[in-house]
């Protein structure tokens, strides 16, 4: 027997240690090289979401006879218009309004100040400072009513031209990929599978209802504050229908946000606001989510409120707007795995006994 027998796991946790250290000495490297990686492959991961997104759309043509040539440039013609629809008529209207928007609220804070005898001289230099600042920005992209292509960063253009491109290839062979990742998990275990199935399902679940409901929100928060007299109507509904990224948070701040615009116009129009989106909260929360989503996407509340903060701790605003997703992956993940954990966990529990 020998005694001076190399200990392996000795020397693998060394050079373990070894590559970890040298990872930490060499951070700034690494981390240039993550951002490079992560530059060159968003375009990709985009287009692959949108043209995930867009595939429910196409099926659902082809059901009805049209055949998937046509479905695609249905689809494809479609999302060009809602953009170039947005672009060209909504957005600069939403400018002006918005300005006036952010005009209102330094109103409401002066009139606070001066009505409570509170010292919001800070908070109202902030604020202007920082309206001032969104305003400025607005104006390079647009102009005159009309949008500024040539102010608009060259690069973002293209990137967005480069992701809209592959989302439509991709979007043409979305069937064969499926395929080859349904024969790559079979392949590999009818577990798999099964998992990836169910992950598939629920997403897909949660973009059509999300997309149903963000169109139904824009619509109706955008006629009601229009029927009740209220100036940034649209720019309100195109906030509420925006907010559904953030939930329940999202609301709240659609909500504050209409109901201080009010408050400066008139008493009669914030109380009108008030009674508007209490209404409009509760018909959205029992009838329409509901409705929409069905029984899928149960996530309870406290599970959204907790992800929406872990989210904007971790990634900021894109770790909030993906929250909701990501906890609906994980709790899809638990809720199919869950037999499998707890027996793990007993065949610990004997062996530790």
């Amino acid at each position: 027997m020998i005694k001076n027998k190399l200990d392996f796991k000795l020397i693998n946790f060394a050079i373990i240690t070894l590559i970890v250290y040298l990872m930490y000495q060499t951070g700034s490297l690494w981390l240039g090289v993550f951002h490079k990686f992560v530059s060159i492959f968003l375009p990709f991961f985009f287009a692959f979401v949108v043209a995930y997104a867009m595939h429910p759309g196409v099926k659902y043509l082809e059901k009805k006879k049209i055949p998937k040539g046509f479905a695609v440039l249905i689809m494809v013609c479609l999302v060009v218009a809602v953009f170039a629809l947005l672009i060209g008529l909504v957005v600069p209207l939403l400018v002006s309004q918005t300005t006036s928007l952010l005009n209102n609220i330094l109103v409401f804070v002066k009139e606070i100040s001066t009505k409570y005898d509170l010292n919001l001289g800070s908070l109202q230099e902030t604020l202007k400072a920082a309206f001032n600042d969104i305003i400025k920005n607005m104006g390079k992209y647009v102009s005159d009513g009309a949008i500024n292509i040539i102010g608009t960063s060259l690069s973002l253009l293209a990137k967005v031209a480069i992701s809209f491109s592959i989302a439509v290839y991709l979007l043409i062979d979305m069937d064969s990929i499926r395929k080859r990742a349904k024969k790559f998990f079979l392949n590999h275990s009818k577990k798999s599978y099964l998992y990836v199935k169910s992950l598939d399902k629920e997403m897909h679940s949660y973009l059509s209802g999300f997309f149903k409901i963000m169109a139904i929100t824009l619509v109706e928060y955008s006629v009601v504050y229009t029927i009740i007299g209220h100036p940034n109507a649209l720019l309100l509904g195109v906030l509420a229908a925006v907010m559904n990224l953030i939930p329940y948070f999202g609301g709240i701040i659609s909500n504050c946000v209409a109901a201080i615009t009010a408050f400066v116009i008139s008493p009669a129009l914030f109380f009108r606001t008030l009674i508007t989106f209490v209404i409009l909260s509760n018909v959205d929360g029992y009838v329409i989510n509901p409705f929409v989503y069905g029984k899928t996407n149960k996530v309870h509340p406290v599970i959204a409120i907790m992800s929406v903060s872990a989210g904007g701790i971790l990634m900021g605003v894109f770790g909030i707007v993906t929250s909701l997703p990501i906890a609906i992956i994980l709790i899809t993940t638990y809720n199919f795995y869950k037999e499998d954990i707890y027996d793990k966990l007993e065949d610990m529990k004997l062996k530790k006994d």
